[in-house]
Protein backbone atom coordinates (compact mmCIF):
# COMPACT_ATOMS: atom_id res chain seq x y z
CA UNK A 1 0.00 0.00 0.00
CA UNK A 2 3.07 2.26 0.27
CA UNK A 3 4.77 3.00 -3.01
CA UNK A 4 8.48 2.20 -3.04
CA UNK A 5 9.23 5.71 -4.31
CA UNK A 6 7.63 7.39 -1.27
CA UNK A 7 9.91 8.68 1.51
CA UNK A 8 8.68 7.95 5.02
CA UNK A 9 10.76 8.90 8.03
CA UNK A 10 11.39 6.01 10.43
CA UNK A 11 9.92 8.11 13.25
CA UNK A 12 6.58 8.53 11.46
CA UNK A 13 3.64 6.38 12.56
CA UNK A 14 1.62 5.19 9.59
CA UNK A 15 -1.25 2.83 10.37
CA UNK A 16 -1.53 -0.49 8.60
CA UNK A 17 -3.43 -0.22 5.34
CA UNK A 18 -2.68 3.46 4.70
CA UNK A 19 -1.96 4.13 1.02
CA UNK A 20 0.96 6.40 0.15
CA UNK A 21 1.64 7.32 -3.46
CA UNK A 22 4.95 7.82 -5.25
CA UNK A 23 7.23 10.74 -4.39
CA UNK A 24 5.29 11.70 -1.28
CA UNK A 25 7.24 12.65 1.84
CA UNK A 26 6.08 11.90 5.39
CA UNK A 27 8.34 13.39 8.03
CA UNK A 28 9.10 12.54 11.66
CA UNK A 29 6.43 13.10 14.31
CA UNK A 30 3.65 12.47 11.80
CA UNK A 31 0.84 10.06 12.67
CA UNK A 32 -1.65 8.89 10.04
CA UNK A 33 -4.70 6.84 10.99
CA UNK A 34 -6.12 3.77 9.24
CA UNK A 35 -7.99 4.02 5.97
CA UNK A 36 -6.27 7.23 4.88
CA UNK A 37 -4.99 7.71 1.33
CA UNK A 38 -2.02 9.96 0.61
CA UNK A 39 -1.69 10.48 -3.13
CA UNK A 40 1.54 11.22 -4.99
CA UNK A 41 3.73 14.29 -4.40
CA UNK A 42 2.26 15.12 -0.98
CA UNK A 43 4.45 16.62 1.77
CA UNK A 44 3.42 16.05 5.40
CA UNK A 45 5.59 17.41 8.19
CA UNK A 46 5.14 17.24 11.94
CA UNK A 47 4.28 17.28 14.67
CA UNK A 48 1.07 16.37 12.84
CA UNK A 49 -1.68 13.94 13.79
CA UNK A 50 -4.09 12.80 11.06
CA UNK A 51 -7.09 10.62 11.90
CA UNK A 52 -8.96 7.93 9.99
CA UNK A 53 -10.13 7.79 6.38
CA UNK A 54 -8.65 11.06 5.20
CA UNK A 55 -7.76 11.63 1.55
CA UNK A 56 -4.93 14.01 0.68
CA UNK A 57 -4.30 14.73 -2.99
CA UNK A 58 -1.19 15.59 -4.96
CA UNK A 59 0.98 18.61 -4.21
CA UNK A 60 -0.72 19.35 -0.88
CA UNK A 61 1.59 20.64 1.87
CA UNK A 62 0.32 19.62 5.28
CA UNK A 63 1.91 20.49 8.64
CA UNK A 64 4.54 22.90 7.35
CA UNK A 65 6.08 25.67 9.47
CA UNK A 66 3.74 28.65 9.68
CA UNK A 67 4.13 31.91 7.77
CA UNK A 68 4.69 34.07 10.84
CA UNK A 69 7.85 36.06 11.50
CA UNK A 70 7.50 35.34 15.22
CA UNK A 71 7.88 31.61 14.61
CA UNK A 72 11.31 30.42 15.70
CA UNK A 73 11.05 26.68 15.11
CA UNK A 74 9.10 25.79 18.25
CA UNK A 75 7.48 22.29 18.24
CA UNK A 76 3.93 23.37 17.42
CA UNK A 77 1.43 20.92 15.96
CA UNK A 78 -1.39 20.24 13.51
CA UNK A 79 -4.36 18.04 14.40
CA UNK A 80 -6.70 16.70 11.70
CA UNK A 81 -9.71 14.53 12.49
CA UNK A 82 -11.45 11.89 10.38
CA UNK A 83 -12.97 11.70 6.88
CA UNK A 84 -11.52 14.93 5.54
CA UNK A 85 -10.76 15.53 1.85
CA UNK A 86 -7.77 17.76 1.11
CA UNK A 87 -7.48 18.40 -2.61
CA UNK A 88 -4.62 19.42 -4.89
CA UNK A 89 -2.22 22.14 -3.80
CA UNK A 90 -3.73 22.85 -0.36
CA UNK A 91 -1.47 24.34 2.31
CA UNK A 92 -2.21 23.75 6.00
CA UNK A 93 0.23 25.11 8.58
CA UNK A 94 0.97 24.26 12.20
CA UNK A 95 0.35 26.68 15.08
CA UNK A 96 2.47 29.13 17.06
CA UNK A 97 3.38 29.29 20.73
CA UNK A 98 1.86 32.77 20.85
CA UNK A 99 -1.59 31.13 20.56
CA UNK A 100 -2.39 27.54 21.63
CA UNK A 101 0.48 26.01 19.59
CA UNK A 102 -1.93 24.11 17.34
CA UNK A 103 -3.96 24.31 14.18
CA UNK A 104 -7.00 22.08 14.62
CA UNK A 105 -9.30 20.62 11.95
CA UNK A 106 -12.33 18.49 12.79
CA UNK A 107 -14.13 15.83 10.77
CA UNK A 108 -15.86 15.51 7.39
CA UNK A 109 -14.47 18.70 5.88
CA UNK A 110 -13.83 19.34 2.19
CA UNK A 111 -10.92 21.55 1.19
CA UNK A 112 -10.99 22.05 -2.56
CA UNK A 113 -7.89 22.78 -4.65
CA UNK A 114 -5.41 25.43 -3.47
CA UNK A 115 -7.10 26.23 -0.17
CA UNK A 116 -4.90 27.77 2.54
CA UNK A 117 -5.43 27.24 6.28
CA UNK A 118 -3.27 29.57 8.36
CA UNK A 119 -1.60 28.86 11.68
CA UNK A 120 -3.60 28.47 14.89
CA UNK A 121 -6.90 28.28 13.04
CA UNK A 122 -9.68 26.05 14.34
CA UNK A 123 -12.10 24.47 11.88
CA UNK A 124 -15.00 22.43 13.19
CA UNK A 125 -16.87 19.65 11.32
CA UNK A 126 -18.68 19.47 7.96
CA UNK A 127 -17.21 22.63 6.44
CA UNK A 128 -16.59 23.27 2.73
CA UNK A 129 -13.79 25.52 1.50
CA UNK A 130 -14.15 26.04 -2.26
CA UNK A 131 -11.18 26.48 -4.59
CA UNK A 132 -8.58 29.06 -3.51
CA UNK A 133 -10.38 30.05 -0.31
CA UNK A 134 -7.84 31.21 2.27
CA UNK A 135 -8.03 31.89 5.99
CA UNK A 136 -5.29 33.73 7.84
CA UNK A 137 -3.95 32.82 11.25
CA UNK A 138 -6.10 32.48 14.38
CA UNK A 139 -9.38 32.16 12.44
CA UNK A 140 -12.23 30.09 13.90
CA UNK A 141 -14.68 28.42 11.51
CA UNK A 142 -17.87 26.92 12.90
CA UNK A 143 -19.58 23.67 11.96
CA UNK A 144 -21.07 23.47 8.48
CA UNK A 145 -19.71 26.81 7.23
CA UNK A 146 -19.16 27.22 3.48
CA UNK A 147 -16.51 29.54 2.02
CA UNK A 148 -16.96 30.31 -1.66
CA UNK A 149 -14.07 30.24 -4.11
CA UNK A 150 -11.38 32.88 -3.57
CA UNK A 151 -12.88 33.95 -0.24
CA UNK A 152 -10.24 35.48 2.04
CA UNK A 153 -10.63 35.77 5.81
CA UNK A 154 -8.58 38.21 7.92
CA UNK A 155 -6.68 36.95 10.96
CA UNK A 156 -8.59 36.53 14.24
CA UNK A 157 -11.97 36.54 12.49
CA UNK A 158 -14.77 34.15 13.41
CA UNK A 159 -16.85 32.44 10.71
CA UNK A 160 -20.07 31.28 12.35
CA UNK A 161 -21.67 27.86 12.06
CA UNK A 162 -23.64 27.21 8.85
CA UNK A 163 -22.73 30.63 7.46
CA UNK A 164 -21.83 31.04 3.80
CA UNK A 165 -19.71 33.40 1.72
CA UNK A 166 -20.02 34.08 -1.98
CA UNK A 167 -17.06 33.79 -4.32
CA UNK A 168 -14.40 36.51 -4.09
CA UNK A 169 -15.58 37.68 -0.66
CA UNK A 170 -13.12 39.51 1.59
CA UNK A 171 -13.95 39.01 5.27
CA UNK A 172 -12.58 41.51 7.80
CA UNK A 173 -15.16 41.14 10.59
CA UNK A 174 -16.92 38.22 12.25
CA UNK A 175 -19.70 36.40 10.37
CA UNK A 176 -22.56 35.35 12.67
CA UNK A 177 -23.96 31.84 12.43
CA UNK A 178 -26.26 31.14 9.43
CA UNK A 179 -25.54 34.52 7.79
CA UNK A 180 -24.69 34.82 4.09
CA UNK A 181 -22.09 37.40 3.05
CA UNK A 182 -20.52 38.68 -0.14
CA UNK A 183 -18.40 41.55 -1.44
CA UNK A 184 -15.17 43.36 -0.60
CA UNK A 185 -15.47 44.19 2.21
CA UNK A 186 -18.04 41.53 3.04
CA UNK A 187 -21.63 42.59 3.66
CA UNK A 188 -24.51 40.52 5.02
CA UNK A 189 -27.22 39.41 2.59
CA UNK A 190 -29.72 37.39 4.60
CA UNK A 191 -29.40 33.91 6.04
CA UNK A 192 -28.67 30.58 4.41
CA UNK A 193 -32.32 29.53 4.36
CA UNK A 194 -31.84 27.04 1.52
CA UNK A 195 -29.22 25.29 3.62
CA UNK A 196 -31.68 25.21 6.51
CA UNK A 197 -34.29 23.50 4.33
CA UNK A 198 -31.74 20.93 3.21
CA UNK A 199 -31.02 20.23 6.87
CA UNK A 200 -34.79 19.81 7.31
CA UNK A 201 -35.30 22.71 9.70
CA UNK A 202 -38.99 23.18 10.43
CA UNK A 203 -40.85 26.14 8.87
CA UNK A 204 -41.40 27.53 12.37
CA UNK A 205 -37.67 27.44 13.15
CA UNK A 206 -36.79 29.11 9.85
CA UNK A 207 -39.39 31.81 10.57
CA UNK A 208 -37.87 32.51 13.99
CA UNK A 209 -34.34 32.67 12.57
CA UNK A 210 -35.59 35.08 9.91
CA UNK A 211 -37.05 37.27 12.66
CA UNK A 212 -33.78 37.10 14.58
CA UNK A 213 -31.88 38.26 11.50
CA UNK A 214 -34.23 41.22 11.08
CA UNK A 215 -33.70 42.26 14.69
CA UNK A 216 -29.94 42.48 14.12
CA UNK A 217 -29.86 43.77 10.55
CA UNK A 218 -33.10 45.59 9.79
CA UNK A 219 -34.08 47.60 12.88
CA UNK A 220 -31.14 49.99 13.17
CA UNK A 221 -30.16 48.66 16.61
CA UNK A 222 -26.74 48.43 18.15
CA UNK A 223 -25.54 44.89 18.75
CA UNK A 224 -26.18 45.26 22.48
CA UNK A 225 -29.75 46.43 21.85
CA UNK A 226 -30.35 43.60 19.39
CA UNK A 227 -29.08 40.98 21.84
CA UNK A 228 -31.49 42.23 24.46
CA UNK A 229 -34.41 41.68 22.06
CA UNK A 230 -33.23 38.31 20.76
CA UNK A 231 -33.67 36.54 24.08
CA UNK A 232 -37.43 36.68 23.53
CA UNK A 233 -37.09 34.71 20.27
CA UNK A 234 -34.87 31.95 21.63
CA UNK A 235 -37.80 29.77 22.82
CA UNK A 236 -35.61 26.77 23.52
CA UNK A 237 -34.43 26.39 19.91
CA UNK A 238 -30.78 25.34 19.91
CA UNK A 239 -30.22 26.94 16.50
CA UNK A 240 -31.39 30.35 17.72
CA UNK A 241 -29.01 29.97 20.65
CA UNK A 242 -26.19 29.24 18.19
CA UNK A 243 -26.98 32.50 16.36
CA UNK A 244 -27.10 34.48 19.60
CA UNK A 245 -23.88 32.97 20.95
CA UNK A 246 -22.05 33.79 17.71
CA UNK A 247 -23.04 37.43 18.18
CA UNK A 248 -21.96 37.42 21.82
CA UNK A 249 -18.62 35.82 20.93
CA UNK A 250 -17.69 38.46 18.36
CA UNK A 251 -14.51 40.37 19.14
CA UNK A 252 -13.97 42.19 15.83
CA UNK A 253 -17.53 43.36 15.29
CA UNK A 254 -19.97 41.57 13.03
CA UNK A 255 -20.25 41.78 9.27
CA UNK A 256 -23.16 44.15 8.53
Amino acid sequence: MIDSRAVIDPKAKVAEGVEVGPWSYIGPEVEIGPGSVIHSHVVIKGPTQIGKNNRIFQFASVGEDCQDKKYQGEPTRLEIGDNNIIREGCTIHRGTVQDNSATIIGNNNLFMAYVHVGHDSIIEDDCIFANNAAIAGHVKVGRGAILGGYTTVHQFCMVGAYSMSAAHTAVFKDIPAFVMVSGNPAEAHGMNFEGMRRRQYSPELIKILRQAYKVVYRQGLTLEEALAKLSVLEKGYAEVSVFIKSLEASTRGITR
